[in-house]
């Protein structure tokens, strides 16, 4: 059945396409902080390259900017406290007190993080009420455990099928 396109249908249209989660973060002389995001994907192998979404008024947005550079934190499924704190209104340094963490390339990696990159800002590119950041793979890293996922406006975690 064919609907016709608005907001709130194209919200749940998207909401049905199961993603990981992750915490986009940065670090800048004026402060320092982060935000939860599912709009992330590696764009390219030659040169290694990260695409992430921001809503053009997200504060992390704004040190991206001035730092120059960003990290992408692939959440497991034990941090769903970390998605929410990042997806929170806290101020923006209250985030990263809130979770451990260290630095790489001089960016913000949260600890017990499934995966993470640093990332050197190349382009923002608008994209309606989004501005899209590329940016180029600097440092990486692999951890322990399992996906935390986001699917119809919930976390979820991940559980394998058993003898398929």
């Amino acid at each position: 059945m064919a609907l016709e396109p608005d907001p709130e249908l194209f919200r749940e249209v998207f909401g049905r396409f199961a993603t990981g989660v992750a915490v986009i973060t940065s670090a800048a002389a004026a402060g320092s902080g982060g935000m939860t995001a599912n709009a992330v994907c590696s764009l390219s192998l030659d040169p290694l390259l990260a695409l992430v979404c921001f809503e053009n008024n997200a504060r992390t947005l704004a040190i991206v900017r001035e730092s120059g550079r960003f990290g992408v934190n692939v959440l497991s499924a034990e941090q769903e406290d970390v998605a929410r704190v990042f997806a929170s209104k806290v101020p923006e340094p209250e985030k990263l007190e809130a979770v451990s963490h260290r630095y790489h390339a001089d960016v913000p990696i949260i600890d017990g993080a499934l995966s993470w990159v640093a990332c050197s800002l190349r382009e923002l590119i608008a994209g309606g009420d989004h501005t899209i950041a590329i940016g180029e793979v600097v440092a990486m890293g692999l951890g322990e455990g399992e996906p935390l996922l986001w699917y119809e406006g919930q976390y979820h975690d991940f559980a394998p099928r058993v003898g398929r």
